[in-house]
């Protein structure tokens, strides 16, 4: 069977402020054939998200310039639950028209400095004038709209704390935080807000060249005649799902991105990975819809 990719990256974000290296920083794995077409994988570690975004940009070109095809997975959330777009008041497909308010609000400078705080306070005052859906600041971020602890039950109980991706995936050990939390362990919203962004810049490096999934492409399982034009193709993952020990020296999130593209790679070898893109069955078309134009999904979930 057609392998879909020959290459795999993935990259574990971080919206930490200031620079940092090893332990909760910016991590990217690389999974590849050498010219006997074994698979290999190298790891990458940087200080900052801009270091992290111009060393993807210049990983997808030197594998555009050979004529390989990416499968490039980011550890944050792409999409947003149901209905976040139109109370935010936002016009044309929903998941597009978060893409470009966060690009447009998010300021993340060189030394990752940013105001993601500032952002999620703003989401909360144009969603419900009120410190919700967003939740988690330090004390020194706390103010009106957006408070430290999680807000009282009920509270925006009309607005969905979690995608249906979020759902599937929460089983056992497995249990995904909402993009809701901004702060505390394992939070995903702060990398959300300043993640966004950078995919989309780099997307618009891509041009047509380059597709997120399923927003892009449709939620259905995916053939090498839909990748062919491609060089690089951008979806969500999230490693925990891939068991990722560290082998000795390396650190967890070293051996998360590692384990995560390799995994891939070996889907992909097998054709599970092309199934993967897929909807679960008995996927109705409300469901597809939602996915494909708001929410989307957790490759592999």
């Amino acid at each position: 069977m057609a392998r879909l990719f020959d290459a795999y990256i993935i990259a574990d974000w971080t919206a930490a402020e200031g620079k940092k290296l090893g332990d909760q920083s910016i991590w990217i794995g690389v999974a590849k054939r050498d010219v006997r077409f074994r698979l290999y994988s190298e790891t990458h570690n940087v200080a900052t998200r801009a270091e992290g975004e111009a060393l993807l940009g210049s990983l997808l070109a030197d594998h555009r310039k050979r004529g390989d095809r990416v499968l490039v997975g980011f550890d944050f959330n792409l999409g947003f639950p149901t209905g976040t777009a139109e109370r935010l008041k936002l016009s044309g497909t929903p998941w597009a028209a978060m893409w470009k308010f966060l690009a447009s609000n998010v300021v993340d400078r060189a030394d990752n400095s940013n105001n993601r705080y500032q952002v999620a306070a703003k989401i909360n005052r144009l969603m419900t004038d009120n410190a919700w859906p967003m939740w988690g600041a330090p004390a020194s971020q706390a103010q009106r709209w957006l408070t430290t602890t999680k807000p009282p039950a009920g509270s925006g109980a009309d607005i969905p704390e979690f995608r249906a991706t979020e759902d599937a995936v929460r089983k056992g050990k497995l249990q995904p935080k909402s993009v809701w939390q901004m702060h505390g362990a394992g939070a995903v919203g702060g990398q959300t807000l300043v993640g966004i962004p950078a995919v989309r810049r780099l997307l618009e490096k891509l041009g047509p060249s380059g597709a997120v999934w399923p927003f892009g492409t449709g939620w259905r399982a995916l053939e090498a005649a839909d990748i062919e034009p491609l060089s690089a193709l951008v979806v969500e993952v999230w490693p925990s799902m891939f068991d990722g020990k560290p082998n000795l020296g390396e650190f967890r999130d070293q051996a998360q991105v590692r384990a995560t593209a390799e995994a891939l790679a070996k889907m992909d070898e097998t054709g599970a990975l092309s199934k993967a893109f897929a909807p679960p069955k008995g996927a109705d078309e409300a469901l597809i819809a939602r996915v494909e134009q708001e929410e989307g999904w957790i490759l592999g979930a």
